[in-house]
């Protein structure tokens, strides 16, 4: 049976169940279910959508383009919050052995963003020995013009408040705000193919359905 994020991310939460404090972990339920309650998908990025020209640092140095990224056909964006979230260190690695092995094969390119700034961002791009490009949404303008932001609500920043943390020192952008786990597949004309936004953030886009819209799109380049 091959491994689902659904599997993983599951057994993550269970795992706080086990293990957290049932005050902590209920801030936590309570911000992905009000995320998911209060969600407007009129304002998320959309088929069809052509995307705006953009360029991001990768980690290591040098530009991720759009033109760089559709040269040789379609590319796959996959928006995550930051390099210390537990669900990420788990949704990347598990892209890495199920996604980009196919898409490396199709001539297709990947990269996941996120608004952390690169010397930062790079830890977990280290950490899992990733191959595919890790760029920095700096300021989250590429996340804000996708329509794909959150803010954490008042009780999430509370409990960070009180533990002596601020996501905005994390990142590097000096705000509450993270980008909703997202994967966004473009053609080579820049036009979106594929989007799903993900409001609670240990629900995320499995392998499948993004190799499914590669496919589409590598069958029509080829008629």
């Amino acid at each position: 049976m091959s491994e689902t994020l659904k599997d993983l991310l599951g057994a993550l939460h269970a795992e706080r169940v086990a293990t957290w404090d049932p005050k902590v972990l209920q801030v936590n339920i309570d911000q992905r279910r009000t995320l998911v309650d209060t969600a407007d998908p009129s304002v998320w990025v959309k088929v069809g959508d052509a995307v705006p020209d953009f360029s991001l640092p990768e980690v290591d140095g040098g530009e991720v383009t759009l033109d760089g990224l559709t040269a040789g056909g379609a590319a796959v964006l996959i928006f995550f919050r930051f390099a210390g979230c537990p669900a990420c260190n788990i949704a990347l690695p598990y892209y890495a052995r199920n996604l980009w092995p196919q898409l490396k094969a199709l001539g297709v390119s990947l990269v996941a963003i996120s608004p952390q700034v690169p010397e930062r961002s790079v830890e977990i791009k280290r950490r899992h020995d990733l191959e595919f490009q890790v760029a920095s949404d700096l300021g989250n303008v590429l996340g804000r013009r996708f329509g794909v932001l959150y803010e954490f609500d008042d009780a999430s920043k509370a409990a960070a408040t009180a533990k002596g943390s601020f996501i905005g020192d994390t990142t590097g952008t000096g705000t509450w705000e993270l980008p909703q786990p997202t994967v966004v597949v473009i053609d080579r004309d820049g036009i979106v193919a594929f989007a799903d936004v993900s409001p609670d953030w240990l629900v995320r886009t499995e392998a499948e359905p993004i190799l499914a819209a590669v496919r589409a799109l590598t069958l029509v380049a080829a008629e």
